[in-house]
């Protein structure tokens, strides 16, 4: 499934005007004190799609998709699994972007990851309900320190200043208005990519982007865009599947199984070889900018070291 502060709101002037009749002294009615300015209002759109999304996960859970349990013995895996998933998850591209737009299109990369800690900001539109925002903030905490120990890479959450991950809760109207605030953090960012973003179909449920110095493989920014009509466990899985592959795991492949990297839905969350999957990217044996071809004949050893015998 597939930065900052969020717009502003426009403010309104009041003028108020005093009348004086002739010759007589009138006494102006206290202005009474101004009162806090209203909420923003969610949309109809954006209340529309917030039904929408409601059914899509209802469906989900009903087909018995959406699973919440990381795998198990229905979905046994290899270390051969483990290899080939990796290679083609961390070492290949879901989309090319050489053009300025976002085109799919499966071409052979190179290895992707951070080599400097990951700072997270959240921000949220002004019309996320403050429910929500516990609830999530709640979960990419989590998820950042899961994500941390997985990795060995400090993952934290920092200051909009500071940060250079920025995650954005966001509803319609607001995800639309994004472009100038993209722009300005990832300077250079061209106006067909902004445009992935702000007119994101409907079955975009959230996306992620990461980006390098000079098609250099080592990631200093990445934002993550992720619809606030979802429900729950919806905005939960794009925690987890935007957040993953904005540490360096960048593909989808549809043999990875147990995994939310595979674009059947059948996981949700993090399953138990998505963890070892981060776990073979972040291992000092790989490097940045490694080619499938240089990167195979290491990982027997890596995914051997995790998983034992389990051949």
């Amino acid at each position: 499934m597939k930065p900052g502060v969020p717009p502003f709101r426009g403010l309104t002037a009041l003028a108020l005007a005093l009348g004086l009749s002739a010759c007589q002294m009138v006494t102006p009615t206290p202005i009474p004190p101004a009162r806090p300015e209203a909420p923003p209002m969610q949309s109809a759109e954006s209340k529309a799609l917030e039904a929408y999304y409601a059914r899509v996960e209802a469906d989900l859970v009903d087909r018995g998709l959406a699973r919440t349990d990381g795998g198990g013995p229905d979905t046994p895996f290899s270390r051969r699994h483990l290899i080939e998933n990796f290679v083609q998850i961390a070492l290949y591209n879901e989309y090319d972007v050489s053009s300025g737009f976002l085109v799919a299109r499966r071409s052979e990369s190179r290895l992707r990851r951070w080599e400097s800690p990951v700072r997270l900001n959240v921000s949220y539109g002004e019309t996320v309900p403050a429910e929500k925002r516990r609830k999530d903030q709640a979960e990419v905490t989590s998820f950042a320190r899961r994500l941390s120990h997985l990795t060995g890479t400090p993952v934290t959450l920092s200051t909009p200043t500071a940060a250079n991950f920025h995650v954005f809760f966001v509803h319609e109207d607001e995800r639309r208005a994004l472009g100038p605030t993209l722009k300005e953090l990832v300077p250079g960012l061209t106006d067909g990519l902004v445009r992935s973003i702000t007119d994101m179909s409907r079955s975009t449920f959230c996306t992620v982007y990461a980006f390098s110095i000079d098609n250099a493989s080592t990631y200093y920014r990445a934002i993550a865009i992720i619809r606030a009509e979802q429900p729950d466990l919806l905005r939960q899985t794009c925690i987890h599947e935007e957040l993953a592959q904005g540490m360096g795991l960048a593909n989808d492949s549809p043999s990875a199984r147990p995994s939310i990297f595979n674009d059947d839905e059948e996981f949700a969350l993090l399953t138990r070889q998505d963890e070892l999957l981060l776990q073979m990217l972040y291992d000092p044996r790989l490097t940045p900018g490694m080619t499938p071809a240089q990167a195979r004949p290491i990982l027997p050893e890596i995914a051997a070291d995790l998983m034992g015998g389990e051949s």
